[in-house]
Parts: structure tokens; sequence; C-alpha cells
């Protein structure tokens, strides 16, 4: 080997001088690896900072509103599905109220056949009351007690023994029924008082 030719088979050795004599020899503190200072004031690093800063709390705020939207979104959809389910409900119950309304001239007629014939109805009617009090149906029991307008119709009147005390139910002539604790239907009723 050619010791002339030296510098050819290792071109590192040749670069080193080169960067050498364009940096003028100066080295860098550890603290600036890598931050090139253009115009000899020492402001680059801290724009810099500044900058990334600035982007690191655009980008909290931008994350912090998703985020609230997010919550207020699913706060939302609760809220629909809650009201949603509480309709439904409602509807089904609402449904199921017209149904028992529909049945009750059944419940009448088996009623007034079981007064006229009860050997032989009583197993039907109590066989449809007791379905129909599974489901919410609840026959009001006024005979004897205050008059209530809201429970019951006064059809006719009679006058009472005590002056003073209000009128009481003297006679249910047609049942009052309640669905799940709301008034179906009044009952029609003779009072005295």
């Amino acid at each position: 080997m050619d010791p002339s030719h030296d510098d050819e088979l290792d071109p590192g050795v040749e670069r080193a001088s080169e960067i050498e004599d364009v940096t003028g020899g100066v080295e860098r503190p550890a603290g600036d690896a890598g931050i090139v200072d253009v115009d000899g004031t020492g402001d680059g690093a801290d724009e810099a900072a500044e900058a990334v800063e600035h982007d690191v709390d655009a980008l909290l705020a931008e994350r912090d509103s998703f985020k609230d939207t997010a919550l207020r979104l699913q706060a939302d959809f609760e809220n629909y599905r809650k009201r949603v389910t509480a309709q439904h409900a409602d509807d089904v119950q609402r449904a199921t109220g017209r149904l028992a309304e529909a049945l009750l001239p059944v419940l009448d007629a088996c009623e007034a056949a079981f007064l006229a014939h009860p050997a032989e109805i009583e197993p039907l009617f109590n066989l449809l009351l007791g379905e129909l009090r599974k489901q919410g149906l609840e026959a009001m029991h006024l005979d004897g007690q205050p008059f209530d307008p809201t429970l019951a119709e006064a059809v006719l009147h009679e006058p009472g023994d005590e002056a003073g005390a209000g009128p009481v139910v003297a006679e249910v002539l047609r049942s009052g029924y309640t669905w799940k604790g709301r008034v179906l239907r009044p009952a029609m009723v003779k009072v005295a008082g």
C-alpha cells in the first residue's frame, strides 16, 4: 500500500479536519447539543421551547374540549335512554290499562251473573278477577266509607242519620276499579248524609 493514498482510503480523517476548520475548533457545551445559534443571541432555544410549550398547551386545551364534548354527549345519551325506557313503560302501562278497561263490561256481566247464580258463576268470576288482579286491577271497596268524588260518582242521594258528618257511601251500584294505583273507572254509588 502506498502511504500517500492513506487519506483516500480513510475519508473520515479528511472530513474531521474539514469540520474542525468550519467550526473553528469550538466545542459545544453538553446542554446545547443539537441546537445551533444562528444569529449568536442565544434566543433560538428559548423561542423553540416557547413554541413547543404553546403547542402543548393548545393540544391540552383541545383534548379537554373533546373530553368535555364526549362527556356531555354520553350524559345526553344516558338521559335519552332513560327517557325512552320510561316512555316505553308508560306506553305499555297505558295499553294494558285500556285492555283492562275494555274488559270491565265483561267483568260487570260476570258480577251480575254471580249475584243471580253464585254457585255456577263463582269459579269463572274468581278466575277472571284473579288474573286481572295479578296484572294490577283492584276493586274499590267503598261501602260505609266517606264519599270521595275522585273514587266514585254519586248517582243517588238519601238523607243521612247524622247531621254534619259528611256524606257516606250507603250502597255501591256499580263497582269501581283502580289499575296499578290509578282510578280506572270510578264506582257508581248511593250516598247518605
